[in-house]
């Protein structure tokens, strides 16, 4: 896949702190319950941390009590690319910055939460930094 931002492996390097490469460039998991962002109230915006594109809004944000963020639906659809995940011997459903090509966790449905959409997008705190609203 081809992104609008594309730098080399190096230069992810120096720009991510080792945890922070480790999630978004090689799609890693950060521990549950351990997150910036895990139990933030704050009204705002959350955008990739790698490339500073908006992705989530606080409105859509929900307690899951999964561990990370969770999400009922992305700003917009075409912020965020959807990639089959067959790791662990489980289909999944990954979810990438559609910008950079970021690894920002996984979306599931069905699960019964009370949300409009019935999704899940449980999301790295390590990968999203928050604009507060104004």
């Amino acid at each position: 896949m081809s992104y609008e931002i594309q730098k080399t492996e190096a230069e992810w390097r120096a720009q991510l702190s080792p945890e922070e490469y480790h999630v978004l460039r090689e799609a890693g998991t950060e521990r549950p319950f351990v997150g910036e962002y895990t139990d933030t109230k704050t009204v705002g915006v959350y955008s990739c941390r790698a490339c500073g594109a908006e992705l989530f809004s606080s409105e859509t944000k929900f307690d899951s009590h999964c561990g990370w963020p969770s999400y009922y639906a992305p700003l917009a659809e075409d912020r965020v690319e959807y990639i089959e995940d067959t790791s662990l011997g489980m289909r999944r459903v990954e979810v990438r910055c559609a910008r950079c090509g970021g690894h920002l966790g996984h979306v599931f449905e069905g699960e019964g939460y009370g949300t409009p959409t019935d999704q899940r997008y449980c999301i790295n705190s390590i990968s999203l930094t928050l604009k507060p609203a104004e």
